[in-house]
C-alpha cells in the first residue's frame, strides 16, 4: 500500500508587500510606501478566477507595517476582510502577517482555520548579521506568538529556516522550543523545514545547505518534535527528485502549499502537481490534497468557520 503524503492546492494573496523589516536574505519585501495595497475587488476578481481549479487554501501573506504605525489598524482590517471574502467564495483562508498583537491574533481567528509565524531560529546571534535590521525578528517575540497562538486556541503552522548562518545546537534549540510549546498547548499542526536559498533579490551572502545537512535537519527533527507534528518541507527548494525522496524517507508527511507562484522564493518555481504525484507514486507513496487545518482541530474552530470546512469537506 502507497504511503500517503499531503499538500495544500493552495493560492497566495499578498496585502502588501511592504514590510518595516530588512532581512539580508528577503525576497519578498519591498520598502514602505511603496506597494500598493491589495484592493477587495481586485481580490474578488483573481479569487473569482480561481473558481472550479481544485484550490482550497487561501495563503494570505503579507509584509509588516509597524506596530505604531496610524496604518497598522487599517492593515489588520483589510487581512481580516480579505480573509472574510475568501471565506465567502467557497475558500478556506491561512494568514501569515508577521508578528501580530494577542488582540490582532484573536481578531483573525475569526476568519481564518489556521494562522501561521516562522519561529526562524531562536538564537539571538541572528540579530547581529541576517536580522540586524529586522525588529519583528527578536526570538522571544516570535515565542511569544506560539504561545498566545496556544492561549487562543488557534491550529498553527511554525517552522524554521535553514542556512542562514546558525550552528546544529541552534537548529536543535529551535526545535525543542517549538516542541516544547506544543507540549504546553497541542496546537501546532505542522512544523516546516526551509530551506535558504538564493534568491535575485537578496544580499545575503551565506552558503546554502547542502543535501547531507537538509537531511540531518530533517532527521533531528523528526526525532525532536512529537509525532503529531506534521513535517513539512516545500519541494521547489530541494534540488532533485531523489532530496525529496530522502526527505520522505526521514519523516517528511507534507509538501505544504503547492502554488502557482511561490511569493517568498518567487525564483523558485513548484513542478507541475500531476507530475509530482506520477514521480511520487512510481516510488510508492501518494500524493493527496489536504485542508489548511488538520482533522485533529476542527473543534477548535468557530461554529460559522466549521460550517465553511464541511461545505468543503461534504
Amino acid at each position: 500500500m502507497a504511503k500517503i503524503i499531503t499538500y495544500s492546492p493552495a493560492y497566495t494573496l499578498v496585502p502588501t508587500y511592504e514590510c518595516f523589516n530588512r532581512c539580508s536574505y528577503c525576497n519578498f519585501r519591498t520598502n514602505p510606501f511603496q506597494s500598493p495595497w491589495l484592493e477587495l475587488e481586485t481580490a474578488k476578481q483573481i479569487l473569482t478566477s480561481l473558481e472550479h481549479q481544485g484550490i482550497i487554501e487561501i495563503l494570505i501573506l503579507s509584509g509588516e507595517i509597524h506596530p505604531l504605525s496610524p496604518r497598522r489598524k487599517l492593515w489588520i482590517e483589510r487581512i481580516y476582510d480579505l480573509a472574510k471574502l475568501a471565506l465567502s467564495m467557497g475558500f478556506l483562508p491561512h494568514t501569515n502577517a508577521g508578528v501580530l498583537s494577542y488582540e490582532e491574533m484573536a481578531l483573525l481567528k475569526e476568519v481564518n482555520v489556521s494562522l501561521g509565524l516562522m519561529v526562524e531560529q531562536v538564537s539571538p546571534k541572528l540579530l547581529d548579521d541576517v536580522h540586524k535590521h529586522a525588529p519583528t525578528k527578536i526570538p522571544q517575540l516570535r515565542l511569544q506568538q506560539l504561545q498566545w497562538a496556544g492561549e487562543l486556541k488557534i491550529p498553527f503552522t511554525t517552522g524554521i529556516l535553514m542556512g542562514l548562518g546558525e550552528s546544529k545546537q541552534d537548529r536543535k534549540d529551535s526545535l525543542d522550543a517549538i516542541a516544547l510549546l506544543h507540549g504546553q498547548y497541542g496546537h501546532i499542526q505542522e512544523v516546516i523545514l526551509q530551506p535558504y536559498q538564493p534568491g535575485k533579490k537578496d544580499i545575503f551572502q551565506g552558503k546554502p545547505l547542502n543535501d547531507e545537512e537538509i537531511l540531518e535537519v530533517i532527521a533531528l527533527a523528526r526525532e525532536i518534535l512529537p509525532k503529531d507534528i506534521a513535517l513539512q518541507i516545500p519541494p521547489n527548494l530541494l534540488k532533485n527528485s531523489q532530496l525529496i525522496l530522502k526527505s520522505l524517507e526521514l519523516g517528511v508527511t507534507d509538501l505544504g502549499g503547492i502554488v502557482p507562484k511561490d511569493e517568498v522564493n518567487p525564483d523558485y518555481h513548484h513542478q507541475k502537481i500531476d507530475l509530482l504525484r506520477q514521480e511520487l507514486l512510481q516510488q510508492g507513496y501518494q500524493l493527496k490534497p489536504r485542508l489548511p487545518v488538520y482533522p485533529q482541530y476542527y473543534s477548535w474552530l468557530s461554529d460559522s468557520l466549521q460550517f465553511s470546512l464541511y461545505q468543503k469537506i461534504s
